[in-house]
């Protein structure tokens, strides 16, 4: 497993999410993250407000057709298994245990799918639906490592990701929505996720000093009295998904 996200500020990654100015950027954006945060794939699934669904990742071409024609979507654990939960799922956590599912990875492994996964569900103000996902070949000790390293901004990125294609489909709540910057709503994420303000200062690789000053230009914009209030607002608005 490589080492390369480490060295990278999760800023600069949200910061090129946000100069994406169509749909038509996603596909050679994942192909960037993928590269930068070191992993084999990354993948994006989204499905509107209408039922309209995008995707972009950098599986083979040869194996998405395969998944499609084989209708492997009614047998994917991934699939099956964050269709009905909201907090990120490691692969091996899901149920793999039938006949269906075994024979689909064992397909998805012959056709150049690691062994390892995230996926991050996620869902928009109107309904909409989304699935990250990160994906490797490496052994069980170095992925727990990968993930216990980079869980926090896994997810950050992947809201901020949803968020923009929202907004790039123009499906978010714009008479609701409130503009927070990047670091306002990572802030507001990773404490919404569950994690302390240390946690989270530590995540973001600033000081608790700076931290506050995030939540509170947060609050303001919200209009909310304090933080739990700030989270609620920006949760209801859709301006943080998780």
């Amino acid at each position: 497993m490589t080492r390369q996200y480490k060295t990278l500020h999760i800023n600069a990654i949200l910061s090129q999410i946000d100069q994406a100015s169509g749909l038509s950027d996603l596909q050679p954006l994942i192909e960037d993250l993928r590269d930068k945060i070191g992993v084999d794939h990354m993948v994006y699934h989204w499905v509107n407000s209408k039922g309209a669904s995008l995707g972009v990742g950098t599986y083979s071409d040869i194996w998405r057709n395969r998944y499609l024609e084989l209708g492997y979507v009614r047998v994917d654990p991934v699939i099956l298994g964050c269709s009905q939960q909201m907090h990120p799922a490691d692969w091996k956590t899901l149920d793999w245990s039938s006949k269906a599912a075994r024979a689909f990875l064992r397909d998805a492994l012959d056709h150049g799918v690691g062994n390892q996964g995230l996926s991050v569900p996620i869902r928009g103000p109107l309904g909409q639906y989304g699935l990250f996902t990160v994906n490797h070949r490496c052994s069980d000790q170095e992925w727990a490592e990968f993930i216990e390293t980079h869980r926090a901004d896994l997810i950050v990125l992947s809201h901020v990701l949803n968020t923009k294609v929202i907004a790039l489909e123009g499906e978010e709540k714009s008479q609701l929505r409130t503009a927070l910057s990047p670091r306002e709503t990572e802030s507001l994420t990773l404490l919404a996720i569950g994690y302390s303000r240390a946690q989270v200062a530590q995540t973001m690789q600033i000081s608790e000093h700076t931290l506050r000053a995030y939540i509170e230009s947060a609050r303001l914009k919200l209009g909310a009295a304090n933080t739990i209030h700030a989270i609620a607002a920006a949760l209801t608005q859709g301006v943080i998904l998780i």
